[in-house]
């Protein structure tokens, strides 16, 4: 089954009851037994709920994985993770990376005595060299946030099979329709479903995929005991979504690309940030384990004046100022001061994250409109 036809059949199926072609909203707490155990496959919805299982049978389709799980958030999903490891095990991450999952890890976990090393994993080599007995797990996400740096995912599996670690991949940025990271070798594919998946920004979830029975079996357990699930509702929200993901993902990729051609001529643009870029650092294996490049841009301005940046993060009409990510609608931001205020001003630096960096994520609008809007705020 293609991708365009998984989105809209696959792990999904006519209510039996009704016939009803979209899944029914199961909008309920509990459900009534028999007897005592005997049930039809449901208890209490923080355990099942129909709506959310026929959700990660569809995502873990179109990740060609086995298992799927949501969550009610990215972070909630992220945390899940995380709670597989003990005290005293080590992970090696990426060192851009989103600041919420910097946060988790530095300001939550740390405190519980897992300890992390933030390394230029798109530099080929670092892995290895930050990696011990303890090292548990490889955390990558890829392309990254915000300086969109390509990792070799099937390195980075190689690497971790030389000491039994797990790989992580969080494919946000990608989505499934351009980059599948289980079919490179990864453990763990992990999802803001908030952001492409979703697709309309009316939805806050997370999600993780895996092919492992075992890894499902655990994290099935931690998104029961710890209660992160999402509203059978928002589940209902993603379904609908997903239907037109390779539509988007499209359109995105190719309003990206003209994005990125204005950007490239502009005579006030200093450095772009897009793998697409035949001088991106990776773009060839950005082209081996990728269908498309997306539509996140980050770029800085001549000078890299906090003024002049913030002149053109204030400066547009249809690029949005906001947080977030992936939506049909055009959004800019400013990561220094939003989404990676978490991550401390000299870590920031030290990987490239300057003050007057901004970050584009561009929508489904008419390409010429969102270059006009862009212009007039650059000037």
């Amino acid at each position: 089954m293609k991708f365009a036809t998984k989105v809209l059949h696959a792990g999904i199926e006519p209510d039996p009851t009704t016939g009803a072609i979209m899944t029914p909203i199961f909008q309920t707490s509990t459900y009534v037994q028999e007897a005592p155990g005997n049930h039809k496959g449901y208890e209490y919805a923080r355990t099942q709920n129909p709506t959310r299982n026929v959700l990660q049978n569809n995502l873990a389709a179109l990740e060609n994985g086995k298992y799927g799980l949501c969550f009610s958030s990215g972070m909630a999903a992220t945390d899940a993770i995380m709670k597989l490891l003990n005290p005293g095990d080590e992970v090696v991450s990426t060192n851009d990376l989103y600041g919420g999952t910097y946060r988790i890890f530095t300001k939550v976990f740390e405190r519980y005595g897992i300890k992390f090393n933030f390394v230029p994993m798109h530099v080929p080599g670092t892995i290895e060299k930050k990696c011990t007995a303890q090292t548990k797990l490889l955390w990558l996400e890829t392309p990254t946030n915000p300086m969109m740096n390509i990792i070799d995912i099937a390195a980075a599996v190689a690497a971790a099979k030389s000491m039994s670690a797990l790989v992580c991949v969080d494919n946000t940025f990608a989505s499934p329709y351009l980059q599948n990271p289980l079919d490179l070798g990864a453990d763990l594919v992990l999802h803001s479903v908030t952001k492409y998946i979703s697709g309309h920004s009316d939805v806050v979830m997370g999600a993780i995929i895996t092919n492992d029975a075992g890894l499902n079996e655990r994290l099935q357990f931690l998104q029961n005991a710890c209660g992160g699930v999402p509203g059978p509702q928002d589940c209902f929200l993603v379904l609908r979504g997903i239907k037109t993901l390779h539509l988007r993902m499209q359109r995105h990729c190719e309003n990206g690309q003209h994005l990125i051609d204005f950007l490239a001529s502009h005579p006030k643009v200093d450095k772009i940030y897009y793998p697409g870029l035949p001088a991106h650092p990776n773009h060839v294996i950005a082209k081996q384990q990728m269908r498309g490049f997306g539509g996140m841009i980050s770029f800085t301005l001549k000078g890299n004046k906090m003024e002049d940046a913030l002149k053109v993060l204030s400066g547009t009409k249809l690029f949005a100022l906001a947080e977030s990510l992936g939506g049909v609608e055009s959004l800019i931001g400013h990561p220094a001061s939003m989404t990676h205020a978490s991550i401390p001003k000299e870590e920031r630096e030290k990987n490239g994250l300057l003050d007057s960096l901004i970050r584009l994520s561009v929508g489904v609008e008419d390409a010429g409109d969102l270059i006009d809007d862009l212009e007039k705020a650059i000037g």
